[in-house]
């Protein structure tokens, strides 16, 4: 049975991130400026003595100047989470099961934040619904971060927007104010699922689109590609989860478009490589970072087995990756689908 009581945060929340990639050290440096103490799990000690010596992560955007007189780093899990209310969780969704494994404490006590913008790969389920379904945590006390915003861009304080998804408004504005600095503004939501499920879309789009890329495709048919893809997520959360929701505003749209367009995606960098005619197992091998569209795309394509939406990118991204059907010949086969 799960637990009915709705957490509500207040401003004295403690906060801590799990995770230490590329986003999760984003995060930091972004809750560094609002917070005067933020617990941090690292799992490698090394980079742990790196960042409290030299101020930044010595693996993911070194560029990022850390506050380490406001951060509380630690290998023990379980130390990290005993001592926070909130949790942001920033470990990639193909690692975070095993992750999540190491933990002897309870979480039910939590508000969990999902920054993974990603979906669990066997179980095929969002980050949100992996923690409401594993770990008996209420929709109430589960948000979501997301948002165009590129690790690298906020190491280097490029403007930015972050969109803050809780089901309480109350806790969704609270969370924006910890996340709001001189390169970050924020909005907030409601609208949990869909800003989620867009988050997981917008990676199988944005190898699309670096298949095209690969393909020697220009600007304009990338244009209509990415219009398509668009429409195909809205036909999507409007099957699965319809509610009032303007899917052209940045949660949505936007963090679309920079994903597919940005030489920072790593999904475009990973789609960009099959259609130059490497192999899914060369281009896993030849990225040192996860390209989350890759585990997506098999459970977008294993969910719509029930909601039968017409998915015509998102089916042929699949095709490619998972049954090794040539992307020059799947491409031209999309081409007579989009308008």
């Amino acid at each position: 049975m799960q637990r009915k009581s709705n957490i509500s945060l207040n401003p004295n929340s403690r906060i801590a991130v799990l995770g230490s990639g590329s986003w999760a050290t984003a995060i930091v440096k972004i809750l560094t400026y609002n917070l005067d103490s933020l617990g941090w799990f690292v799992r490698n000690e090394d980079t742990i003595s790196h960042i409290l010596q030299y101020g930044h992560n010595p693996k993911y955007i070194s560029s990022a100047e850390i506050n380490t007189d406001k951060i509380r780093l630690s290998n023990d899990i379980n130390k990290v989470i005993e001592e926070a209310d909130v949790l942001i969780v920033a470990i990639p969704s193909a690692f975070l099961v095993d992750s999540l494994n190491n933990i002897s404490v309870s979480i039910k006590e939590k508000f969990i934040i999902s920054a993974v913008k990603g979906i669990i790969p066997n179980d095929f389920l969002t980050i949100a619904e992996f923690f409401n379904q594993k770990y008996e945590i209420p929709f109430d006390n589960i948000g979501v971060v997301t948002g165009p915003c590129h690790a690298e861009e906020v190491a280097l304080e490029r403007l930015s927007y972050l969109t803050l998804a809780c089901k309480s408004k109350h806790n969704a504005q609270l969370l924006a104010e910890k996340f709001e600095c001189h390169f970050i503004k924020t909005t907030t939501t409601t609208d949990i699922y869909g800003v989620e499920y867009a988050a997981v879309l917008k990676n199988i789009y944005a190898i699309a689109s670096g298949i095209c890329h690969g393909l020697g495709y220009g600007d304009n048919f990338q244009a209509v590609l990415v219009s398509n893809a668009q429409c195909e997520m809205k036909r999507f959360l409007d099957s699965t989860y319809p509610c009032k929701r303007n899917v052209d505003s940045s949660a949505y749209l936007g963090d679309l478009l920079v994903t597919c367009y940005s030489s920072f995606s790593r999904n475009r960098t990973f789609g960009s490589m099959i259609g130059k005619g490497y192999t899914v197992k060369a281009t896993m091998a030849e990225m040192n970072m996860v390209a989350e569209g890759f585990y997506a795309s098999n459970c977008i394509n294993s969910i719509n087995k029930k909601y039968k939406v017409e998915m015509p990118i998102a089916e042929t991204v699949y095709n490619i990756l998972y049954l090794n059907i040539n992307p020059k010949y799947a491409m031209k086969q999309l081409i007579e689908k989009l308008r």
